[in-house]
């Protein structure tokens, strides 16, 4: 390991950066160095003006996937070289506003019937029953399951910040069937191993295989459920700052989104062409 690393690494622990965070930090500046050849020490405002370029007109980049190599950038070169030059110079992409894909409650039906093996059926129905990330759901814990107060306890989620969530009853149910199966004792989902959780790789293969074999055309991932959860409780009339707590989020601006793609909100609304006198 090189000093640079060695001391970017130990800088992100001081700021106590989460482990994910810490790791897509190195990865964008291992990859910044390894295109050029040279130390990132060496290189200098237009090397990364030119970096930039190649990500977006060569590799095609989304500016989600950039702006993690903007934040890798400004941390190593104002945090770990302290270079005065940094904000000024290292710019971020303007994002594009995307509304997310959600699943009706009959295709979330459909997706469920067609995952095959009990323990990723019962991750994938937690994500969509409580609103979970997906690295949340992985780290659950058989003790973050209160069957008495019928909460989910999310320790550390998004911006290591705690928050519980509602237990459905039927997810419950399901959760008891499949420890019968299973019998885990620490971790609620354990991957390969009894002392590891399960992979959120390995979440999202299942859950591409059972797209395919419920016959949806459109994208479905661990997060597509979680946006299904905002959006149909928000169609139920679920208050939005209840689901802003709900999700985890930050900023109500965040959670207003589904505003955007709940159907309720749509269809009560009349289009000015019914209204036209005739034709």
């Amino acid at each position: 390991m090189t000093p640079l690393r060695q001391r970017m690494l130990q800088d992100m622990q001081i700021r106590n950066l989460s482990p994910n965070t810490q790791k897509r930090y190195i990865d964008r500046v291992a990859d910044f160095a390894k295109h050029f050849g040279k130390s990132p020490e060496k290189l200098g405002p237009e090397d990364i003006r030119s970096f930039q370029l190649h990500l977006i007109q060569e590799r095609k980049l989304s500016s989600s996937t950039l702006n993690v190599t903007v934040c890798a950038l400004r941390f190593l070169y104002r945090i770990c070289l302290h270079r005065d030059w940094v904000i000024e110079r290292i710019i971020y992409a303007k994002r594009e506003k995307k509304l997310p894909i959600v699943l009706s409650p009959e295709e979330v039906v459909l997706f469920f019937n067609a995952i095959r093996g009990a323990k990723y059926r019962a991750i994938l129905m937690t994500i969509y029953a409580a609103g979970l990330r997906i690295s949340e759901a992985a780290q659950l814990k058989i003790s973050d399951i209160d069957s008495k107060r019928m909460t989910i306890r999310v320790e550390q989620g998004k911006g290591q910040k705690d928050r519980y969530v509602m237990l459905s009853p039927r997810l419950l149910n399901i959760l008891r069937q499949y420890w019968k199966l299973y019998r885990p004792s620490h971790w609620l989902f354990p991957g390969k191993s009894a002392d590891c959780p399960v992979s959120p790789a390995s979440v999202r293969q299942v859950c591409r295989e059972a797209r395919l074999a419920s016959g949806l055309t459109k994208e479905v991932t661990p997060h597509t459920l979680r946006h299904s959860f905002a959006t149909h409780l928000l169609e139920a009339g679920t208050d939005l700052r209840k689901i802003q707590i709900l999700m985890g989020h930050k900023s109500l601006v965040s959670t207003s989104r589904y505003t955007h793609v709940a159907i309720q909100n749509i269809q009560k609304t009349t289009s000015p062409f019914d209204n036209l006198c005739g034709l």
